[in-house]
């Protein structure tokens, strides 16, 4: 196969309020961040829960637009970009590295009355979080070959 691919899909919540960056063109750049959550039962049968913390940059002038309007903290969306990596040198002239989610598209997918409450304030986001079933010893092709305790 030739080429390569550099694609990201997420389910996530935002943690916070999109923040707004306008240039003097008229650009605007829109960053967000949202939380990916995995639960599963470790060897013990404890439940663990592992969120992980996704960096969102928007720069194409519709979905900015959209993004700065509609999404606020604790809304859930599908987030569809790539992968991109920046570099900068701090005021001490030590080099530092960010990874973000350049978006591409994205769905909402708080409904209309969740989102009316999340934006009054006070309210919390419900809890959709997806949990799915612990994999089974007995499922795995060969129990000697499972020796973390990751489920997959």
């Amino acid at each position: 196969m030739a080429g390569s691919l550099n694609k990201v899909m997420l389910i996530g919540n935002l943690g916070k309020d999109p923040e707004v960056r306008t240039f003097e063109g008229g650009g605007k750049i829109v960053r967000f961040s949202i939380a990916t959550t995995e639960n599963y039962n470790n060897r013990q049968g404890e439940k663990v829960t592992h969120t992980e913390w996704h960096n969102i940059s928007v720069g194409r002038t519709g979905l900015a637009d959209i993004c700065e309007k509609y999404l606020k903290k604790g809304h859930k969306i599908f987030a569809e970009g790539r992968l991109k990596t920046r570099s900068w040198d701090d005021q001490n002239g030590v080099t530092k590295y960010s990874t973000e989610i350049q978006l591409d598209n994205m769905t909402m997918l708080t409904s209309r009355e969740d989102a009316a409450r999340l934006n009054q304030g006070g309210a919390t986001a419900p809890d959709t979080s997806v949990v799915s079933e612990p994999i089974r010893k007995e499922s795995l092709a060969d129990p000697a070959d499972d020796v973390d305790d990751l489920p997959f």
